[in-house]
């Protein structure tokens, strides 16, 4: 849906819980010498102001990033790309994973990202022009069927819709399983909302049954005001690197320490 605009939820609970998985697999992957391919089907604009208007409205990254970092280790590759952006871009800036991706990646990996939003494309393709990035203006998923298996091999494909569209719970297992089937060594990444209705659990349980090795890790948060419906998040990992499950019990855990009361 291009009505979205991720400003208003820059920040929030669940950028934290995609984030910091993202980072710390990225950070797994560029141990080793050898080049990866970083690829993003829904990008955003790359870079959010929490100051700005939208994002004070919602409260969102109040209860979000603001509560969130002090639980982090300081050194947690986390909040170390999040002190880089801030120190490029102010202390209220935050990184959406298109910024994220770049900060942490290097000259010899490829970087692929969508966008379709015309406004949030342009302001995208702003934020990375200093980085070797190729911004393309395409759906994003038509884009990630096109563009694997990628060249280098190695590497990430996130997927990050708004899920505004009621049918991507229903069509996203099949796209997985046969992007799965197209790059059987990529790491494949899909973020979804965990709300009251509970409208991901058929989507999850297909996962399950057509990627048997998938690993799913959802963290739980109170929602951001009366009314709000969506009560935590979840990552599908196809591919998930060595330490992943352990990373992943380690973020449950700060998750359950920041909203302990």
């Amino acid at each position: 849906m291009l009505s979205y605009q991720h400003l208003y939820h820059a920040g929030n609970p669940a950028d934290v819980h995609k984030h910091a998985l993202l980072a710390w697999t990225l950070d797994y992957l560029t141990r080793k010498p050898k080049p990866l391919t970083y690829l993003e089907s829904h990008a955003g604009r790359g870079l959010y102001d929490l100051a700005a208007p939208e994002a004070l409205k919602t409260g969102e990254a109040a209860q979000g990033i603001t509560r969130m970092a002090a639980q982090f280790p300081q050194d947690h590759v986390y909040l170390q790309a999040l002190a880089r952006v801030r120190a490029a871009h102010g202390a209220s800036a935050y990184p959406g994973s298109p910024l994220l991706a770049a900060t942490l990646l290097r000259d010899i990996d490829a970087l692929h990202l969508a966008e379709l939003h015309p406004a949030e494309h342009a302001a995208l393709a702003a934020v990375m022009a200093p980085h070797r990035v190729q911004v393309h203006k395409t759906d994003g998923l038509a884009m990630a069927l096109s563009r694997t298996p990628p060249e280098p091999r190695r590497g990430l494909l996130l997927i990050d819709p708004s899920w505004e569209v009621k049918d991507d719970y229903a069509r996203i297992p099949k796209l997985l399983g046969d992007l799965h089937k197209r790059w059987n060594v990529g790491i494949l990444m899909l973020w979804y909302p965990v709300l009251t209705d509970a409208r991901h659990r058929p989507m999850t349980r297909a996962l399950r049954a057509l990627l048997p090795g998938i690993t799913l890790h959802e963290v739980a948060f109170p929602p951001a005001r009366p009314g709000h419906g969506m009560v935590g998040s979840g990552l599908a990992v196809v591919n998930a690197p060595y330490g992943f499950d352990a990373e992943a019990l380690a973020i449950t855990r700060i998750f359950e320490k920041a909203f302990a009361d």
